[in-house]
């Protein structure tokens, strides 16, 4: 299997050009720390159905490969980081049991 030199180039070009909008649209945090996770779970459970959306339609023969992969890795990025904050919670709430009184 073959992929044409233009074919990755075009990937990498689409690839940091989402990274480049993701990184000027991202809003400043704001409110509670509720809010905030809540935000941050809803941004990942978006994530998840954007690619499931551009995965059927690959199945389909209407996405690009390119496509199907950017979102996958989305998806996987984003849920991949949101465990990660999760077990930093878990790690910080021990410590805090754990302090004497």
């Amino acid at each position: 299997m073959s992929i044409p030199v233009s074919a990755a180039t075009n990937a990498y070009t689409a690839l940091s050009q989402i990274a480049r909008d993701g990184a000027d649209s991202t809003p400043a945090p704001t409110g509670d720390f509720a809010g905030i996770l809540k935000d941050t779970v809803d941004q990942v459970m978006e994530a998840g159905r954007v690619s499931d959306q551009v995965s059927i339609q690959a199945v389909e023969g209407n996405a690009n490969i390119v496509d199907v992969v950017t979102a996958v890795a989305e998806s996987e990025l984003a849920l991949e980081t949101m465990v990660s904050v999760r077990d930093r919670i878990i790690s910080a709430y021990e410590s805090i049991v754990r302090m004497p009184i």
